[in-house]
């Protein structure tokens, strides 16, 4: 059985049915509580609750999608809470992709000022990303993560299986977070994920990303350094992924969003930070190669700019992003400007893309 050590807590690999039900017992808790949306609870609650005591829970739900992720639906897990007596003892347990875990874990950190909770990332996404860190959140006006706690889980249980309940399109939304960690932090990682099966990665691929974003957020874990070069393509991709979420019958997943957005912060990279063109271009195409292309027309640049500037990472006003010098090294800090944001735009857009 593999496991990590985090910043304060366990992430157990594979070991639901062996570790779970020990992991409640010894905590003490008086009552434990399963968050989850309509999709979770088809597919992955029953695995849950065959190994748990099913007199000493209750089942909280949510609608699927980041639309959930509001102060609205906040209120509501904590009113459950309230109508369930929950006490400062109760344990609970995010059962659910980014949207569950990031929902969860803030509703826990500041009901009665704070009960334990853990993660049981459901989707690849969560498993790499979400559920690694300490980082709880809401939106608001569709600016992501606007609101929000650093607080850290009890313990994060990752269960290769579940992906296998996924469809490819979130399989390929946790790979753009798989292949930020190689571009920002491992050269090597880089490398094996071009060459890999990729239409449901390995226990062992997920494993490395996973201990890739542990040692960054084990060194800075409330982002006052080290941790913002997991920032790289959010700058832009946020604002794509909010401006979707708008005006799009068929939205961004954050994945697609974010592979948009580091071909953006590349081509920046490049302007700004000494990344070669020859680095630009192989990571151009291996991102339109998976994700395609998301059209973006100068008509937008008003919107994605004033969505940028309200975003969390900002300084003194400023438009902040983490850029590349080299794969596997990250430069922070680069303030960036309103032209040289458009021109990243206008880039994209230029590309070249001929759907499969």
């Amino acid at each position: 059985m593999k496991q990590i050590q985090s910043i304060s807590y366990p992430i157990y690999f594979d070991s639901i049915a062996t570790h779970l039900d020990q992991f409640i017992t010894d905590g003490k808790y008086s009552r434990f509580f399963i968050l989850t949306d309509e999709h979770t609870s088809k597919h992955c609650l029953e695995y849950i609750t065959s190994k748990v005591d099913p007199d000493k829970y209750d089942l909280l739900e949510i609608s699927a999608g980041e639309e959930s992720k509001t102060i609205d639906f906040c209120i509501g897990i904590w009113k459950m809470l309230i109508d369930f007596d929950a006490d400062r003892n109760s344990l609970l347990i995010n059962l659910g992709g980014g949207v569950v875990t990031d929902l969860g874990g803030f509703a826990a950190s500041t009901y009665k000022r704070g009960i334990d909770f853990i993660h049981i990332p459901t989707t690849l996404l969560s498993q790499v990303d979400a559920s690694i860190g300490g980082k709880t959140g809401i939106d608001i006006d569709n600016l992501k993560n606007i609101i929000g706690t650093f607080t850290q889980p009890k313990a994060v249980f990752v269960e290769h299986a579940f992906l296998e309940t996924l469809p490819a399109r979130q399989i390929k939304s946790g790979l753009a977070e798989m292949l930020k960690h190689g571009l920002i932090a491992d050269a090597a990682y880089w490398e094996k994920l071009k060459v890999s099966d990729l239409e449901l990665p390995s226990s062992e691929l997920v494993y490395e990303s996973i201990l890739i974003k542990n040692k960054v957020v084990m060194a800075d874990p409330t982002e006052r350094g080290l941790r913002k070069i997991l920032n790289f393509g959010h700058t832009i991709g946020h604002a794509l992924e909010s401006y979707s979420l708008d005006n799009d019958k068929r939205p961004l997943t954050h994945g697609e969003a974010i592979a948009a957005g580091m071909i953006c912060e590349a081509w920046l990279s490049n302007q700004k930070a000494g990344l070669s063109a020859e680095v630009l271009q192989e990571i151009t195409d291996t991102f339109l190669a998976i994700y395609g292309k998301y059209e973006v027309s100068e008509n937008c640049h008003p919107v994605l700019r004033s969505i940028m500037k309200k975003d969390k990472k900002n300084q003194g006003g400023k438009i902040n992003c983490s850029l590349l010098t080299k794969i596997g090294e990250t430069q922070i800090d680069n303030i960036c400007t309103d032209d040289e944001l458009c021109d990243s735009l206008k880039y994209y857009a230029s590309l070249a893309y001929e759907p499969a």
